[in-house]
């Protein structure tokens, strides 16, 4: 059977959609591609099961859609998966049925945390044959593939019209055991279109990985405005000695930088057991390793042989400064805990950024400032490198989508709105004061101190290219997406 798993571009004057491997969607001024790990598995499971795959992403080959659509018609699969995330999904809607009237052979599936929490919504408005739910692509497309294929049952999670009904398989399982997965076909899956255009790579070419799915913080459900806790209900981790096995592998593909974008990296023996086989197995010279992680996870040691290992990159959801802020978002952190946790990551060698989010139902301009200064701070003393500012987005199955929508919040169920570019919550701050603080989060970077140590840091052309070329672009960008005169 013919596969395709495709992401079919968007033409659209807001700019390039940030779609892939993407918790926090929003399009982009200047194209961010980041590598999608879940599936580019489903693509090397079903590869490896015998069948004949295309990695269609006409995103990140920055293809137009008459050119996607050549693609596609080369290549003819019988099936096209696409994920799909709120803000594309009406899009995506339009693109289905545009494919299905030029291909009407071609089944087309969806996946994706959107059509998880409403997957009855596009069968309804769309021509999609099916609706895949749950996060695990590599164990559910195989097994449609094999029902298309040969008959065999439909997995758990499933729907689809039959009769004139829509129906459905029940609710998804999480299945994968992610110690067995094969390592991603990289080949098959195109991973160089990914290696460059990311801001999280100082060392490139660079690629992702995701050694667990998808965030060890589970208390009372997890963060309230997190999608992905929708789609991976359960944490998985693969083992120690097979994420090593993966650096391995990608080290002689010529990879420079991994992120590894598990919701947060395992903690506790487990980063002690691979810091330790990164050093063990000289791989902290090859390679540097980004991750994510939360701001009350480690001790000051376990930052240390972080460093050691080869770590550079660390994320932090900082939010907000805000301790009842955090509370409502189900954090579990308490707010001057990242002055702690990015002190000893900056003093262990590490390169610390922080994502901030503003827009919230219940906080005042005066509590949204300050994040602001919290920020301006970190960066002033030096312990912050980097940052990412959004505008907090409900997306439908989170916790925040539905006290928005019992608390009456919602502006708006237009998913096109969804896409960062304007408040969807009511907020006791106008929207243009929103809008102007998330600006004002990314010049927080703007002192003098802060500036002179990234001047002085510079040592190699990897450093003057992040810190100069690609970092100024990126700001640049970043402010573009958030101007106060902008079109829906």
């Amino acid at each position: 059977m013919k596969v395709a798993v495709a992401y079919p571009p968007i033409e659209s004057p807001k700019g390039v959609p940030l779609l892939a491997q993407n918790r926090q969607f929003q399009y982009f001024n200047n194209p961010t591609f980041i590598y999608p790990v879940v599936p580019a598995t489903a693509a090397t499971v079903v590869a490896q099961a015998g069948h004949e795959v295309a990695w269609l992403d006409g995103i990140a080959s920055e293809q137009t859609y008459s050119e996607f659509v050549t693609s596609v018609e080369g290549f003819a699969p019988d099936l096209m998966a696409i994920e799909t995330k709120t803000p594309t999904v009406k899009a995506y809607w339009r693109i289905i049925d545009d494919l299905k009237s030029r291909f009407p052979d071609m089944r087309i599936v969806l996946m994706g945390d959107h059509v998880t929490a409403l997957p009855e919504e596009s069968l309804l408005n769309c021509r999609t044959d099916f609706v895949l739910t749950g996060g695990d692509f590599d164990v559910s497309l195989l097994a449609l593939v094999e029902h298309l294929d040969s008959g065999m049952d439909l997995p758990p999670g499933i729907y689809y019209w039959d009769d004139g009904t829509v129906r459905n398989t029940g609710c998804f399982e999480t299945k994968s055991r992610l110690g067995d997965l094969p390592f991603i076909d990289r080949k098959l899956t195109r991973w160089e279109l990914y290696a460059y255009k990311n801001g999280n790579f100082k060392h490139t070419p660079g690629t992702y990985t995701m050694f667990g799915r998808d965030c060890w913080w589970r208390r009372g459900g997890g963060c309230t405005f997190c999608s992905w806790t929708t789609i991976f209900p359960k944490f998985g981790v693969t083992t120690v000695e097979r994420a090593l096995d993966e650096v391995g592998e990608l080290i002689d593909l010529g990879v420079r930088e991994i992120f590894d974008d598990t919701g947060t990296f395992p903690r506790g023996t487990w980063l002690e057991k691979f810091c330790k086989g990164m050093i063990e197995r000289g791989y902290r010279d090859k390679v540097n390793i980004g991750c994510n992680m939360r701001s009350d996870a480690l001790t000051e040691a376990q930052y240390d042989l972080m460093g050691q290992a080869g770590f550079r990159f660390i994320l932090y959801g900082v939010e907000s400064a805000s301790q009842s802020t955090l509370d409502r978002l189900n954090k579990g952190t308490v707010w001057d805990d990242i002055k702690q946790a990015t002190y000893w990551a900056k003093k262990a060698g590490l390169e610390p950024h922080v994502t901030c989010m503003v827009g919230y139902p219940w906080e005042s301009y005066e509590e949204a400032k300050r994040t602001v200064d919290l920020t301006k701070e970190l960066f002033e003393k030096g312990w912050i490198d980097t940052l990412q500012a959004t505008i907090v987005i409900p997306y439908p199955g989170t916790a925040l989508y539905r006290e928005a929508e019992k608390e009456g919040w919602l502006r708006t169920t237009d998913w096109d709105r969804y896409d960062m570019r304007e408040p969807i919550l009511t907020s006791p701050i106008p929207d243009e004061k929103v809008l102007e603080l998330t600006r004002d989060l990314y010049k927080s970077f703007v002192n003098p101190k802060f500036v002179f140590r990234k001047l002085a840091s510079i040592r190699s052309k990897d450093d003057f290219n992040y810190v100069v070329t690609r970092g100024g672009k990126y700001i640049y960008g970043h402010l573009k997406d958030f101007r106060l005169a902008r079109s829906r």
